[in-house]
């Protein structure tokens, strides 16, 4: 009976625990999809061609997003330029080069500090350093390295990870053939980790296409008058002037929303708000297509 009773007891536990689970899951998918339907809801109409196509105006309705399309995607392609082999380096030294130590513990312990900060304190710093003791202003070049400062602990975290999920075995046969730790890493480790590596740096790029607090300091809440036949990156008019301040998507919805001098600044809010949430939708879901492919191409699964 003792017996019995025992294990009544923990199928019970068993069904619960599985049944709280379940809920917990259940409550993260209808935060998502509420919060998902309620800007589409509102955005959806908002937004056409000549919304995106078109760029935005200071005191008169009308205005579109073109602009701050373009300087999303300017600053998230530079910010990734820096962060991926910086991340990626540092996370190779840890998982096969670095031995227990205390530099080994001092950057371990840099990367959770870091990876641990508010967006809002890497602004300030941004600003401090990069917009006031350097001179540079605000400017795409301030901004690209704030995000960076932000996102290479989390860039290095992810890549970790993915090493490590690699097999010891694999290592250890590729020294065994006579390859050099080296060609180890390169052929074999980051191949292996490759599926990993990619979602983890898509994810990342979606919540830099979404920041917001950290640009307001470095990259700024405006832009000068642009032109796509403008190609002199030192030329401030041109798009791909490194120095020249920018105004993100992000940074769009927020400034529109806080001012309120727009006539239809609900309508330009909800319709920013509508394109930045399906943008990081199409990211995150690349991120899971393209690891889940390679992962089933390096299997040999069709």
């Amino acid at each position: 009976m003792g017996m019995n009773s025992t294990a009544d007891v923990r199928k019970v536990i068993d069904q619960v625990t599985t049944v709280l689970f379940y809920v917990a899951a259940g409550i993260v998918m209808c935060v998502l999809i509420g919060l998902i339907g309620y800007i589409g809801v509102k955005g959806w109409s908002a937004v056409d061609w000549q919304f995106i196509s078109s760029p935005s105006k200071n005191l008169e309705a009308g205005g579109g997003i073109l602009w701050q399309i373009f300087d999303s995607m300017y600053l998230l392609v530079l910010s990734m330029l820096i962060t991926i082999p910086i991340g990626l380096g540092c996370a190779v030294y840890l998982s096969e080069y670095a031995k227990p130590g205390i530099l080994t513990s001092v950057v371990n312990m840099a990367v959770e500090t870091l990876a641990s900060l508010p967006s809002i304190v890497v602004g300030l710093f941004g600003l401090l350093l990069f917009v006031t003791y350097m001179g540079w202003g605000y400017s795409i070049l301030a901004g690209t390295i704030a995000l960076s400062i932000l996102t290479i602990p989390v860039m290095v975290s992810v890549c970790l990870d993915a090493l490590k999920a690699v097999p010891m075995e694999l290592r250890e046969a590729s020294l065994a053939l006579g390859a050099t730790k080296w060609q180890t890493v390169c052929k074999v480790v980051i191949p292996s980790a490759l599926p990993g590596l990619i979602t983890g740096t898509l994810l990342i790029a979606g919540r830099v296409f979404g920041e917001a607090a950290v640009l307001i300091y470095t990259a700024g809440m405006s832009a000068p008058p642009l032109t796509w036949t403008n190609l002199n990156p030192f030329d401030f008019t041109s798009p791909f002037n490194i120095m020249r301040p920018a105004e993100t998507l992000a940074v769009h919805i927020w400034k529109v929303n806080s001012e309120g001098l727009l006539p239809d600044a609900r309508r330009v809010a909800d319709g920013s708000a509508f394109v930045l949430v399906v943008v990081v939708l199409i990211i995150n879901g690349l991120a899971r297509y393209i690891g889940a492919r390679i992962e089933r191409k390096m299997k040999g699964v069709i």
